[in-house]
């Protein structure tokens, strides 16, 4: 109950980099995932930083710690799964935290999920990540981060991934994703 791990925040709209400010002067490890975003105006192009999820911060807290987090200014509640507080894996943050870094204009997409082979992928920015494939493209991979409930898509190239298993889709399990170009 006392070791530390990575939850979510549902936070006031457009309140996330507030939050995650509030957070670290409390000295509370936390992490707003920020987007670089392109942003086109009549006269000029701009790079604009904003937060990847909207309304969300993560806070890595002991469970025992996460209720009290709702106190803070700007934050409406943890985000629940099955009647508890619901935890993100220490390397789904780390690889949001790649990703990040190596793209920018990345975009969300919500989408049902079928499940279907389990990968490693071999080169590029998201190297020795395993996760299930959703689909493979052209040169495009969308790899599953269930914890989080949402799917990650970059471009790899075919030669790139390897198959770890072979995994049947379930039926009728339908997940939000998440997704970058």
């Amino acid at each position: 109950m006392n070791e530390k791990k990575w939850f979510a925040l549902y936070t006031r709209a457009r309140w996330e980099k507030k939050v995650s400010e509030i957070l670290t002067r409390r000295k509370i490890e936390n992490y707003c995932p920020i987007n670089k975003v392109v942003k086109q105006w009549s006269d000029r192009r701009k790079v604009v930083h904003e937060p990847l999820f909207t309304s969300y911060v993560f806070a890595r807290v002991s469970e025992l710690n996460v209720a009290p987090l709702r106190e803070l200014q700007g934050v409406i509640n943890p985000v629940y799964w099955l009647g508890k507080p619901a935890v993100i894996r220490d390397s789904e943050i780390e690889t949001i935290k790649g990703f990040l870094a190596e793209h920018n204009n990345v975009r969300l997409e919500k989408a049902p999920v079928s499940i279907n082979d389990r990968v490693r992928i071999l080169g590029g920015p998201l190297t020795e990540l395993e996760g299930d494939v959703l689909s493979i493209g052209n040169k495009t991979v969308k790899v599953s981060l269930p914890s989080l409930g949402y799917v990650m898509k970059a471009e790899v190239e075919i030669s790139n991934v390897e198959v770890v298993e072979h995994i049947l889709p379930p039926i009728n399990i339908h997940y939000p994703l998440y997704a970058a170009r």
